[in-house]
């Protein structure tokens, strides 16, 4: 496997410096966002769409750098029923394009929520059980067979003519696939192009044990990020891990998003990878460094530094 690198966390650099700083922490691919919940602060999807000149531009920074681009990320929220996902679906139709312009095979995003019956106005994630009340089945049903596999069949069909081999969903909490077994059942209707972005941070403090996932997935695994949390027992223990605190009220959160190392283990890493590996995964590990206890440069620190310990790259 390989240590890539989400470069939003160096979204205060401009494009070339944040280049010169990834080739300086020995890092030589990269993931790089064009839209969606991120501001892209390194790529202008239009501009690169509409230019070949720029898209040129854009390789030749990279390719001074012996940098290699391994994946497009536009991560939003496409079946949001309203103007957000209109806009979101956009860039997702673009991302797919551009992929194919610059010869990227595989493009991260994710599944997207759609709202609880054409009716409503925001996206509805229904996580408790569908026994009571009934109406908890129906929304479901309407979420995934009238809105998500429609759309995501269509998706599908527009990534293979851009190119695009591989689709990775992360597993992010308010989306409609958020675990293994939820992204089986995407990939069921739509085929194996629709694959995990397998990110251990979400499914720790959702309380499943990510390498039984990764042992579920498979060849299900397209992607990887690196990144850690850390469950806050003093809190956790009293009020369990549904947490609505903003993300940056770190002291008073029951779980954060920390540092690789700082929540598991290097032992529990070194298991990690080498599972993940045995599996057949072979490519990238993205270091997605979202820690808001420590510095932006501490954090990435203290990340590589387990990385070079846990991953054989």
């Amino acid at each position: 496997m390989k240590l890539s690198y989400v470069t939003d966390s160096l979204g205060h650099l401009p494009f070339e410096k944040m280049l010169d700083t990834v080739a300086e922490m020995g890092i030589d691919t990269i993931e790089m966002t064009t839209g969606g919940w991120s501001p892209a602060p390194h790529l202008r999807l239009n501009e690169l769409l509409e230019s070949e000149a720029k898209r040129s531009e854009f390789l030749g920074e990279l390719e001074k750098r012996n940098i290699k681009l391994c994946a497009l990320n536009c991560s939003g929220n496409p079946l949001d029923p309203g103007e957000l996902g209109k806009e979101h679906r956009e860039v997702t139709e673009k991302t797919m394009e551009l992929a194919g312009l610059l010869g990227v095979k595989k493009v991260i995003m994710m599944s997207g929520l759609p709202a609880g019956s054409p009716e409503d106005k925001i996206p509805n994630w229904i996580t408790y059980t569908v026994s009571w009340p009934p109406v908890l089945k129906v929304i479901l049903d309407y979420q995934w067979n009238e809105v998500a596999i429609p759309y995501w069949k269509e998706l599908v069909k527009k990534a293979e003519s851009c190119g695009v081999e591989k689709i990775a969903l992360e597993n992010f909490s308010s989306m409609l696939v958020y675990n293994p077994e939820t992204l089986f059942r995407l990939r069921n209707a739509v085929g194996p192009m629709v694959g995990l972005n397998l990110d251990p941070s979400h499914l720790i403090w959702m309380g499943a044990d990510p390498i039984l996932s990764a042992r579920e997935l498979g060849a299900a695994i397209h992607h990887v990020h690196g990144k850690d949390v850390r469950i806050e027992r003093h809190l956790s223990a009293i009020n369990g891990v549904l947490e609505t605190k903003e993300v940056t009220d770190t002291a008073n959160r029951a779980w954060n998003y920390v540092a690789v190392g700082c929540g598991q283990d290097l032992q529990w890493w070194k298991e990690f990878f080498s599972v993940v590996r045995m599996m057949g995964y072979n490519g990238e590990v993205s270091l997605e460094m979202e820690d808001l206890t420590m510095s932006v440069e501490a954090g990435i620190r203290t990340s590589i530094d387990a990385f070079k310990q846990t991953l054989s790259f």
